[in-house]
């Protein structure tokens, strides 16, 4: 693994990024055309951790509405009008990966896009254990701005986080 980058995704990406989530996210499931969706509405929130050809790892963001999170394995139709917060639909690395900091370079690129762009805010739902993860990238929990029924998908444990971007 001696050429590992972040790189854009492309559509030939969609089945290595379907295998990694399929690794790494077993209990949260999601289509083939989720992934495809999200490239095709925002093609500048999608990237890959790849090494050569092969997809080791993604993060996917997109513009989306304050305080709403994305229900799991749902199509979007299209974006909203207005950006309110980027957010941050999912990361995720192959095992063999962690520890090298890819995971924080692949949200960092997204923070500066969203940054550079304007967006007020980034946000996530931060899935059972990754709270200490997502605070070492700057978000915060704020579990009372929306109801914990929101986020039973994700798992008891599931927090909604909120990065602000206008500092």
């Amino acid at each position: 693994m001696e050429h590992v980058a972040w790189r854009a995704m492309t559509e030939a990406d969609l089945d290595g990024v379907l295998g990694v989530a399929e690794v790494v996210h077993p209990g949260y499931p999601e289509r083939r055309d989720v992934f495809a969706e999200r490239l095709r509405l925002f093609a500048l929130g999608c990237h890959v951790l790849a090494d050569g050809g092969a997809v080791l790892g993604y993060v996917v963001s997109h513009p989306w509405r304050a305080g709403q999170p994305v229900p799991l394995d749902t199509l979007l139709g299209e974006l909203p009008a207005v950006e309110e917060t980027r957010y941050l639909h999912d990361i995720a690395l192959l095992p063999e990966t962690r520890g090298a900091g890819h995971a924080a370079r692949g949200v960092g690129r997204v923070v500066r896009d969203a940054y550079r762009a304007g967006v007020p805010s980034m946000s996530i739902v931060a899935l059972p254990g990754t709270q200490r993860f997502w605070e070492g990238q700057g978000f915060e929990g704020r579990p009372d701005t929306l109801p914990a029924s929101r986020l039973d998908a994700y798992g008891a444990g599931a927090l909604w986080m909120v990065r602000d971007l206008t500092l």
